[in-house]
């Protein structure tokens, strides 16, 4: 890394790459142990080892004497099977990291990476993760959407705040069926895709609890279904 090439390699990197962090949970923060890089992919682990070192040599001339710091923001964990911290790795090499929510980023540069936060504050920004409400809204729910602008018009797509009219219609038995045709109408379409397209017949009676993600732990979709089971049983 220390040929002009190479430092010119990195640079493209660095200035190429960002880093999104998607949680903060131990399990979901990758440590690759070095046995494994050494037997499947030796010469990147040969190119990390230069990137930490390169690394740690800026940060002990940021912190002289600070050997803690140091172990702390290496990306490699000593121990009895030494691993690599990948969110270290992905930090150092991106030029800009992000939670996805605003308080996640906060938590991320006061906790976690609080390290990295301290040597390079302007490398963390945040990039709140999803869609507008008006777009999920109106797009993906386009008979709600009409209800709601029969009630109180249709600047709430503009203005979510104007949402709060809805308040003077949570006892009117009009809406209240005109919500539930709604939902009961979109439980149908969903069944009948789900039937023609899968061949899964669902009674579109029956509660729906839709989760469009990847099953993962952190994810808590066990959780999720437990908590089906007792609104299921509080109604009954």
């Amino acid at each position: 890394m220390s040929c002009p090439l190479c430092v010119q390699a990195w640079d493209i990197v660095t200035r190429t790459c960002a880093y999104t962090n998607h949680t903060v949970l131990p399990e979901a923060l990758e440590r690759w142990p070095v046995d494994l890089f050494q037997n499947l992919l030796p010469r990147h682990l040969e190119i990390i080892y230069e990137i930490n070192r390169r690394h740690l040599e800026r940060i002990g001339k940021l912190y002289p004497g600070d050997n803690d710091r140091l172990r702390r923001m290496s990306l490699i964990e000593e121990g009895d099977n030494k691993k690599i911290n990948m969110a270290h790795l992905c930090i150092v090499g991106s030029h800009a990291v992000n939670g996805v929510a605003r308080i996640h980023s906060e938590i991320i540069k006061n906790t976690v990476f609080k390290d990295f936060y301290e040597t390079d504050p302007d490398k963390f920004q945040n990039k709140t993760n999803g869609i507008t409400p008006r777009r999920w809204l109106v797009m993906c729910n386009p008979g709600l959407a009409e209800v709601i602008a029969e009630r109180i018009g249709e600047d709430y797509i503009r203005d979510l705040d104007q949402l709060k009219k809805l308040l003077d219609f949570v006892d009117d038995d009009a809406f209240i069926r005109d919500v539930a045709k709604v939902k009961q109408e979109n439980k149908m379409k969903f069944a009948a895709h789900l039937e023609e397209h899968y061949k899964v017949k669902i009674n579109p009676n029956s509660m729906f609890d839709v989760q469009v993600k990847r099953i993962h732990e952190y994810k808590r979709q066990l959780l999720n279904c437990l908590h089906i089971i007792t609104l299921y049983n509080r109604e009954g």
